[in-house]
């Protein structure tokens, strides 16, 4: 309760900063951006998470074996942009680079990484060796069997953003759609006709039959040869396009005045339930499980399934949000002028209650990555060529006196979480009125 009274108290005030700021000639973003940057610490966590970003998606430019550009008997290739292609499908790899080593092959002229290792690149001459005894540019220590900590580090980043921002992707599409559904149309306002009721749960148990059952031999393949997430998807958009095609039929059973009697549908209830499920669910056991039984370690499962449990505090809040703002009185001027329920709702009730939801994400980016951090330690989730902070904190316990498998990837893991709940701080910060001064 006191919660919703909190939230209710820095969005009532927003309509007042609104007002202000169209008075000072400036948007309510700017009034909004002014009020972060005067949270230091949430400034800096804001530009820091601009690093992590440009290294993560420049990995293979910071930290890889194969040379940026290269001159070989006067011709140049640029072999990080060339594997790029090969993953594609747009080129095939050069036999000339597939049986020699890149350090080994004689350059007219060459530009190495600044880390000159991929992660999964060997080195057994420099075998658990600290930064200080590592010799041949290893600048953070190397693991068991010579893999360079940096290397690991820097394209570790990429697949901690990775998950951590396309889960929340996902769980904020889901969550802002169920949430806005149960709280502006509520228990009795989203009606449906008899006959639609009817088509829908008819069409339940074929849809199930055609998207999972006669695709289970399908996805269990997928499971353990890749590819579950695309598999997945096609089920799913197979079951959409099944009820699509039941509900087309409904205008000929509206003919019938049974079938054409309008029902309220409880969608709030629905909603609540279904939160009330998934919370219930202890979302680590339940990735553990589920991985389990897809026996193919894949990132994009793991993000997949993390933003199919996080959608919860999304919907909760944006269902707050829309509860509040249908009794307002420009939705209602909406109503009265014809505007149908879905046009007002997704044209101007929702954008008006989304702008908190950047705190929800901030915080949940944060718990992704650390669930991440935590089945890549337990060797779950992750594929054995992906390297990621969790399995480099993995290789001290095989070492404890290797100091540096677990001071560098912890302090990464520590940081990209503590960055993200500042951020999150900031955005409530930014929010509350009573704060902005």
């Amino acid at each position: 309760m006191i919660v919703a009274l909190k939230w209710d108290y820095y969005f009532t005030n927003s309509k007042i900063d609104k007002f202000i700021s169209r008075q000072q000639h400036i948007s309510y973003t700017q009034l909004l951006w002014q009020a972060f940057r005067k949270n230091r610490l949430a400034l800096w966590s804001l530009r820091l998470f601009y690093v992590f970003l440009f290294v993560g998606i420049f990995a293979d430019f910071i930290a890889n074996e194969r040379p940026i550009y290269c001159q070989i008997e006067g011709t140049t290739y640029f072999p990080v942009f060339k594997e790029y292609a090969i993953k594609v499908g747009i080129a095939k790899p050069n036999p000339l680079f597939l049986q020699k080593d890149w350090k080994d092959i004689e350059y007219e002229s060459v530009w190495f990484p600044p880390i000159p290792y991929s992660p999964n690149t060997l080195d057994l001459s420099n075998a658990y060796k600290s930064p200080s005894e590592a010799k041949h540019q290893h600048y953070l220590g190397t693991t068991e069997l010579g893999k360079d900590v940096a290397a690991g580090l820097v394209h570790g980043t990429r697949i901690a953003l990775l998950v951590g921002l396309l889960s929340m992707l996902i769980a904020c599409a889901i969550g802002v759609v169920m949430g806005s559904l149960a709280g502006y149309f509520g228990d009795t306002r989203f009606q449906i006709s008899r006959g639609r009721l009817l088509l829908n749960v008819v069409a339940t148990p074929i849809a199930f039959f055609y998207g999972f059952i006669t695709r289970q031999y399908i996805l269990s393949e997928a499971g353990k040869e890749g590819g579950f997430g695309l598999e997945l998807l096609i089920s799913l958009g197979m079951i959409t396009s099944i009820f699509l095609l039941f509900n087309l039929f409904t205008p000929l059973l509206k003919r019938n005045k049974w079938c054409a009697k309008l029902l309220p549908l409880p969608l709030d209830l629905i909603v609540m339930r279904l939160i009330e499920i998934f919370n219930s669910i202890p979302a680590l056991l339940f990735l553990i499980a589920i991985i389990a039984v897809i026996q193919q370690s894949s990132i994009f499962n793991v993000l997949l399934i993390i933003g199919f449990l996080r959608w919860t505090s999304i919907a909760r809040f944006v269902r707050s949000e829309l509860l509040r703002i249908r009794s307002l009185d420009y939705i209602e001027s909406a109503r009265s002028i014809g505007l149908s329920d879905f046009r007002i709702l997704f044209r101007h009730a929702l954008p008006n209650g989304l702008t908190p939801v950047l705190i929800l994400i901030a915080f949940g980016v944060a718990s992704a990555i650390l669930i991440e951090a935590s089945l890549s330690f337990l060797g779950i989730g992750v594929a054995p060529d992906e390297m990621t902070w969790g399995k480099l904190l993995a290789f001290a316990r095989t070492k404890p006196t290797a100091w540096w498998l677990a001071i560098f990837p912890g302090l990464a893991i520590f940081i990209s979480v503590l960055i993200f709940n500042l951020i999150g701080e900031g955005c409530s910060d930014a929010l509350d009125p009573r704060k902005r001064g």
